[in-house]
């Protein structure tokens, strides 16, 4: 669909502006009840060695529904094609780069976004993983104005869900894309009617959850239990928790901690094997393995690794 098909009609003028899997159900519930005059999403990424070509799931909505699609590679290069669309409402949810204070003015009724949790806690680019791995035991969806610091707007809405103790963040991801969904719906009829709620972050209370790392995907196996698993269920399925196992990675992918007291052994020492897994030796006892994944290998049960390798695991050490 070309720029010029764009016509502007009485009902309200909405853009989105969205990149992963998480955005596609808010932007699918905000079509059902309005019409999304362009759709802006990361650009498209070369991947493999065959260097395919792959593009964001909201493209895809797109061109399922011959909406104009703008892929800049940085924001400020569409300001002007924004400003020709006269936008009342910008809503972004996830698109993966910060707007510029000229295109947050842009809008008559200003830019939204949806958050993956209960600002102004967990701030940042992975607020879902970080909410397990950090050891929350409820987060939500967050509906606020945009402003130029991080996640620091005024807040419109919320909503709460529990973490369970068996959610990963894959778990939690589709609760969450599914209650942004919902939630939004909800208060977009006050945003567009000048009715909402608007309260300012208590700033002594926000914490981050920033994009992982490398360094966050490795287990240190001087910490407890409880963080071990947490972070475990915080990675999957997404990038994954990993070691080293044999000077090859060894991501892992499910876990639990048993009561068991391990001494005389260096944390990260293989020092049990059940019907399920293989414990582990952590700071205050130990932890089973029961999915693990070697590097180049498929997923598998740790209990299939165990009955493949031919010598004693007893005594090996992940580093």
């Amino acid at each position: 669909m070309n720029f010029e098909d764009i016509k502007i009609e009485n009902d309200p003028t909405i853009i989105f502006m969205g990149t992963p899997d998480f955005s596609v159900p808010i932007l699918k519930g905000i079509m059902e009840k309005y019409k999304v005059r362009a759709i802006v999403t990361q650009p498209d990424r070369v991947v493999g060695r065959g260097g395919k070509i792959k593009f964001s799931p909201i493209k895809q909505v797109a061109f399922d529904n011959d909406i104009l699609c703008l892929q800049p590679n940085k924001v400020r290069d569409i300001l002007q094609d924004i400003n020709m669309l006269k936008p009342d409402l910008i809503i972004t949810c996830a698109y993966g780069q910060i707007l510029p204070l000229e295109m947050l003015q842009l809008p008559k009724l200003g830019c939204i976004n949806v958050h993956a949790s209960l600002l102004p806690k967990l701030r940042g680019g992975a607020p879902i993983h970080h909410a397990i791995i950090d050891g929350y035991d409820k987060t939500g969806v967050t509906i606020m104005y945009m402003a130029e610091g991080m996640d620091s707007g005024d807040i419109i809405s919320q909503k709460e869900v529990a973490i369970s103790s068996d959610d990963t963040a894959s778990s939690l991801h589709d609760k969450l894309s599914t209650l942004g969904k919902n939630l939004l719906l909800e208060t977009l009829p006050s945003i567009l009617n000048k009715t909402n709620n608007r309260v300012k972050q208590d700033e002594s209370l926000v914490t981050y959850g920033f994009n992982i790392s490398r360094e966050d995907e490795h287990i240190d196996f001087s910490k407890t239990k409880r963080e071990i698993v947490n972070q475990i269920r915080g990675l999957n399925s997404w990038p994954g928790a990993y070691t080293i196992f044999n000077g090859k990675i060894m991501k892992v992918w499910r876990s639990y901690p048993t009561d068991k007291i391990v001494d005389n052994v260096e944390p990260g020492t293989i020092t049990s094997i059940y019907d399920d897994g293989f414990g582990v030796k952590v700071s205050n006892g130990e932890v089973v393995f029961t999915e693990i994944q070697m590097e180049g290998k498929k997923r598998v049960s740790a209990a299939d690794f165990i009955n493949g390798y031919h010598e004693n695991l007893i005594g090996k050490i992940l580093r």
